[in-house]
């Protein structure tokens, strides 16, 4: 084994017994070849022969299966092969296999059952059960989104001579490029789908997105792909007009444009059986075999029932002799796949929907400038949001805006109790020193006995009983407007192309996927399911069960309620800790400014002051608490309103405890008395971790929980997959390279060569070429080879000739700053403009440091939040941990224990966790390149690429 596919950096497993364990060792290390890197308390590393941390095992014997459990899991596992994919009864883990036919005849021999794709003649993917009932897979490609060519059986025999004559022929083709071919052989031998695409249901920013990705997936996977416009209303009418096949230039510009392009609309008839048996008709006589709807949980719903009725409404059509035999035959089985597009974020089972962000973006930014104005006059204001049945976006809002109060559906009170607690909040706000007053209300908004709360009722509260001045603010359907934020842009595109994928990998028996997002990975998840949950949640709010609608609501949504409680009593409510437990905790920012990072400072001291402990400011990093004993005790109303401020108002430089006197910083940790420290920043900020841990056996001061919270543009942290001021930087990025590009397609016949930050991270430029559809993007991992240029520019000159009678036909080249130090954006565009022949010319762009600068993204502020309360928490628990070895003359530093509590806090794939800095400098770190060892947006790459039809040079080697 030598890497693990599905883009985290370890795989971890959890073994409910000493037994178990012992099994699991096994399997990995006899069967599999993997060798014990080392021991961590009950956790045992296992790593591949590149020492690259692999499997993460842990005895936990509350948490882990038992044997019983084990053995029915794997039975019922088991008994569905063949007959539906084991990756959608659960969550599995890919490995790269160096030999994927040596690795499946050695789990063979070893008596382990397998599923193989697509067949056992030519294995691309092998999955089994292992001892502890974890699906493992294993492939023999590097990306997840993309098949490699698959291993011939040296014994195989082919069925036919037409197959060996295909077979050799494609094979021929393929080694005689010196590219990655664009399909690989799996593909080409794998039965082709006609591909349609609908968005129904209210619109939502980033479904043109969402249409833009499969459209082209399909067709990059030789499948045809068509728009069905209108919704569910031009599937029962049929026809050209509205069930179109789409071509790669159709979608031109779509990433930019907001709402959707092929239209949306309620159709009553369709929820008719009627309704559907005409839908099924027109999708037969288009040819249609796979459908993919972009809605809400109505959509869904009607999808998955029309694919439920799908052969008896075909058996029928045939019946009466609508349709011949052979259209029976072709389309008697139909594969459905669903995507949410809804900016209420009212879908279960996945944390964000396609458009959620761009509204919530919408609410930010109008009560930013609400703000402004109700502080000038000393206003309240009444701002009514969207939301019927969910409140996701007060919420969120609530939180992104440092709003006084909220009201939403899910957790409602009596018309005297809430009148009463907003009364008591925004009384005690103001007798502080506030001088406006921010009142969110969900649309939905209700009492306990569902009389609704409009803004009017919250309006007439404020001006009775505390005599404010109040204006109310309606936003209404300004939130469904205007082009998606980066964040949707990418979650668009990403399920667009996996829910291609799914299509054509779903069976008659498989159950039919919705493409959700768990914290930074796309999964697919049960349709059904997931709408049900949905339905159950509006089901018990009618029944005034508002428990249950809260538990139906997934964990982040409860803990982003409980946050914002805890920030909002901040300054009136007694301290939930005793006085015993009450800690002296400090925050500093360190490295680049980055958008997020004053969130950060807020949240960390609100909910500090919630608990009753004291937060500390330390300004202008280590070199000011070393100079100038820079450190300040956070007063509630100097940090008002900074949730929603960009840069960093407590300091911040690149300077390490190293530069600045380390010895001074301990001094001053000693007289204040700290007992935890939260660190803001990049790799700067990882390094001064690793410093302060490192030196805890010298100065007794450092040896308390310290948390660093990665926020850099770069997103270049070991160990997360997430930076805090990254969402902030692609927003301003995307903005400008859409002005950029509207530039270009204005002039005609125009590049530009656009640079952007990042050092030696590509991570900007990858995520920000594909959100403005860039024609090529350079990172320094990849560096810029000349045959692979003499290539874009031939791909840019074709391109132009394509599109010479067309419009939207701007071009966009993105070049990381670090890419390449002789080939500069001047240099660049020089290049291409001899290259061009005079068939367009190419200009330079350079947005410099407005990406470090601007209010941060209402991503950035939430997740600022939810992290730096999350750290907070995590010195609350380890605090008394260390007390006891405090002053200990000779101080255990390498047990694990003491250096758990220096941890970098990650997210990594579905999960947020905390990381030793021990673990992730030592083993994870390119100190050199101030990187991670592995990158995790390797797959997004590929798949940008493939969406612009950028063909790639096929290099062995790869630094990344």
């Amino acid at each position: 084994m030598t890497s693990i596919v599905n883009g985290s950096s370890t795989i971890p497993l959890i073994a409910g017994s000493e037994e178990l364990l012992k099994d699991a060792l096994n399997f990995y290390i006899n069967v599999l070849g993997l060798v014990e890197h080392s021991r961590d308390g009950n956790t045992v590393y296992l790593c591949n022969d590149g020492v690259e941390t692999v499997i993460e095992l842990t005895l936990d014997k509350a948490r882990g299966f038992s044997k019983h459990d084990i053995g029915k899991r794997k039975e019922e596992i088991l008994s569905k092969l063949g007959i539906v994919d084991w990756r959608s009864l659960d969550s599995s883990y890919v490995l790269k296999a160096d030999n994927l036919v040596d690795t499946i005849d050695n789990l063979k021999f070893y008596g382990y059952t397998l599923q193989i794709t697509p067949n056992e003649l030519y294995p691309n993917e092998a999955y089994c059960v292992d001892p502890l009932g974890y699906i493992i897979g294993f492939t023999a490609c590097d990306e997840p989104l993309t098949l490699a060519p698959p291993v011939q059986k040296a014994n195989a025999t082919f069925g036919s001579s037409k197959m060996d004559s295909t077979l050799m022929s494609t094979t021929a083709t393929l080694s005689n490029k010196n590219y990655v071919d664009s399909e690989s052989l799996a593909e080409k031998l794998r039965p082709r789908r006609n591909i349609a695409v609908m968005t129904s249901g209210g619109d939502a920013p980033g479904m043109n997105a969402a249409v833009r990705a499969v459209v082209r997936a399909a067709i990059f996977r030789g499948c045809k792909a068509f728009a069905i416009r209108e919704g569910y209303e031009g599937l029962v009418r049929g026809g050209e007009k509205y069930i179109t096949e789409m071509k790669w230039q159709d979608v031109r510009g779509f990433l930019s444009e907001g709402g959707t392009n092929i239209g949306t609309a309620r159709c009553m008839e369709f929820k008719e059986r009627s309704g559907r048996l005409k839908g099924c008709l027109n999708m037969v006589k288009a040819g249609i075999d796979g459908l993919i709807v972009c809605g809400g949980d109505g959509s869904l719903t009607g999808a998955d029932l029309f694919r439920k009725e799908w052969p008896l409404l075909i058996a029928e059509l045939k019946e009466q002799k609508q349709i011949s035999h052979e259209q029976y035959e072709r389309h008697k089985n139909l594969y459905i796949c669903g995507m949410v597009g809804s900016i209420d974020n009212d879908m279960a089972t996945t944390d964000s929907t396609i458009g959620c962000y761009s509204a919530l973006d919408r609410i930010c930014r109008a009560v930013d400038y609400i703000d402004a104005t109700a502080n000038s006059h000393s206003r309240a204001f009444v701002v009514e949001v969207m939301g019927r049945h969910c409140g996701w976006l007060a919420l969120m809002a609530g939180i992104a805006t440092s709003a006084d109060y909220i009201l939403i559906p899910e957790k409602p009170a009596s018309s005297q109790d809430w009148q009463d607690q907003m009364t008591k909040i925004v009384k005690n706000h103001r007798s502080k020193g506030k001088r406006k007053t921010i009142v969110i209300v969900a649309e939905g908004a209700i009492t306990i006995d569902l009389k609704p709360i409009s803004a009017e009722d919250v309006k007439n509260v404020l001006v009775e009983r505390l005599g404010c001045d109040t204006r109310i603010t309606t936003l209404g359907h300004v939130q469904r407007g205007g082009t998606a934020v980066a964040f949707d842009r990418t979650i668009a595109t990403l399920q667009g192309v996996e829910a291609v994928k799914a299509v054509l990998e779903l069976t008659p028996d498989t159950p039919s996927p919705l493409i959700a997002i768990d914290e930074n990975k796309i999964r697919r998840k049960p349709l059904v399911e997931a709408v049900e949950i949905t339905k159950s949640v509006a089901a018990a709010i009618g029944e005034k069960d508002f428990e249950k609608a809260m538990s139906l609501r997934d964990s982040e949504f409860k803990e982003h309620m409980r946050n914002f409680i805890a920030m909002n009593s901040a300054c009136h409510d007694e301290p939930t800790l005793p006085v015993e437990k009450r800690k002296k905790i400090a925050i500093i920012n360190i490295g680049a400014p980055a958008g997020g990072m004053n969130s950060a400072t807020y949240a960390m001291a609100t909910y500090c002051m919630s608990r009753g402990h004291t937060p500390y400011a330390i300004h202008n990093g280590f070199a000011g608490l070393a100079r100038h004993e820079s450190v300040k005790s956070i007063n509630w109303i100097d940090i008002e309103g900074w949730n929603s401020v960009g840069g960093s108002d407590i300091g911040t430089n690149r300077q390490l405890p190293s530069d600045s006197d380390i010895g001074m910083i301990a001094l001053y940790f000693e007289k204040y008395q700290f007992d935890g420290l939260v660190i803001v920043g990049g790799f700067e900020a990882f390094i001064s971790l690793d410093q302060l841990e490192k030196a805890r056996s010298m100065y007794p001061a450092f040896r308390i929980p310290m948390v660093l919270i990665p926020a850099t543009i770069s997103n270049n942290v070991p160990g997360t997959e997430y930076s805090l001021g990254a969402d902030t930087c692609l927003n301003s990025l995307m903005d400008y390279c859409d002005i950029i590009k509207q530039s270009a397609s204005a002039t005609r016949g125009r590049a530009f060569v656009i640079e952007v930050q990042g050092g030696n991270s590509g991570y900007i430029a990858t995520f920000a070429g594909m959100i403005a559809g860039a024609q090529v993007s350079y990172v320094p991992e990849e560096g810029i080879h000349l045959e692979q240029l003499e290539m874009d520019i031939s791909s840019l000159r074709e391109g132009f000739a394509v599109e010479k009678s067309l419009t939207k036909t701007g071009k966009l080249i993105i070049k990381s700053s670090n890419a390449s130090a002789v080939l500069t954006p001047d240099v660049l565009a020089d290049i291409i403009n001899t290259e061009s022949k005079g068939e367009f010319d190419t200009k330079t762009a350079i947005p410099g440091h407005v990406q470090q600068g601007g209010l941060p993204s209402p991503i950035d502020r939430t997740r600022a939040d939810r992290f730096a309360i999350r750290a907070v928490q995590f010195i609350e628990e380890h605090a008394d941990l260390m007390e006891p070895a405090r002053y200990e003359l000779d101080f255990p530093s390498d047990e694990p224990k003491y250096s758990n509590t220096a941890s970098v806090l990650c997210v990594r794939s579905s999960h947020l966790k905390f990381t030793s800095i021990r673990r992730l400098y030592d083993f994870e770190t390119e100190l050199t390149k101030r990187m991670p060892k592995k990158v995790f947006w390797n797959e997004i790459r590929t798949t940008a690429d493939d969406l612009v039809g950028r063909t790639r040079l096929q290099t062995s080697d790869k630094s990344y």
